[in-house]
């Protein structure tokens, strides 16, 4: 997996007055090659239109883009792959939405949560919040690095989320993370730069 999985929030980039289209593609000029789009608050039609307008941008900069939440829009917009909670489709449910061949990610939040999604056919498990954050509420605590080590152990690629900072981000990678997913921290001053001060640190 790529180190950095930048996720565009349409809830903070509104919170914020930014266009969700506009910071992905800051995004991708800054280097990101795997975004999610967190879409929790439009209608069905309008979350299909953003998420066919990014794929068209992944595909033209050869990333990859994931759908947080919804298999049909993932499958209906040709994104790359879909990711669920626990309030969603399971992760073999949405395979069947999305193909064999898609990218399935599922959340967890801590060592039994972890255990399950190991036994399903999922591409990688995201487990958080790592840190404190206010970006992403899951209704748990901060879970820390030992939950990043544990996941590692399932022998799935992790993706660890929650509170993650560009000065944080090494320690989670050597904790055992494939991959960081940031939100609020992409959005610090100019967010194609601050897309590829991360790549620098983590591929450096």
């Amino acid at each position: 997996m790529y180190p950095l999985y930048a996720i565009v929030d349409t809830g903070v980039c509104a919170a914020r007055g930014l266009d969700p289209r506009a910071i992905a593609d800051a995004f991708l000029r800054g280097g990101a090659r795997l975004i999610q789009l967190r879409d929790k608050s439009t209608s069905s039609s309008e979350r299909l239109s953003l998420a066919d307008d990014l794929v068209r941008r992944a595909r033209a900069a050869g990333a990859a883009i994931v759908i947080n939440d919804r298999a049909d829009v993932a499958r209906l917009s040709g994104a790359d792959g879909v990711h669920v909670g626990h309030d969603d489709l399971t992760v073999d449910q949405a395979r069947v939405v999305v193909g064999a061949e898609a990218i399935v990610g599922v959340s967890t939040h801590d060592a039994a949560q972890v255990a399950a999604a190991a036994r399903t056919s999922a591409s990688y498990i995201a487990v958080g919040p790592i840190y404190g954050t206010v970006t992403k509420e899951t209704g748990y605590s901060p879970r820390g690095l030992d939950l990043v080590r544990v996941a590692r152990a399932s022998g799935k690629s992790v993706v660890a989320i929650g509170g993650i900072t560009l000065d944080r981000a090494r320690d989670v990678i050597a904790a055992g993370a494939s991959s960081v997913a940031v939100i609020s921290d992409l959005l610090t001053g100019d967010p194609e730069e601050r897309v590829r001060q991360f790549i620098r640190s983590l591929e450096g």
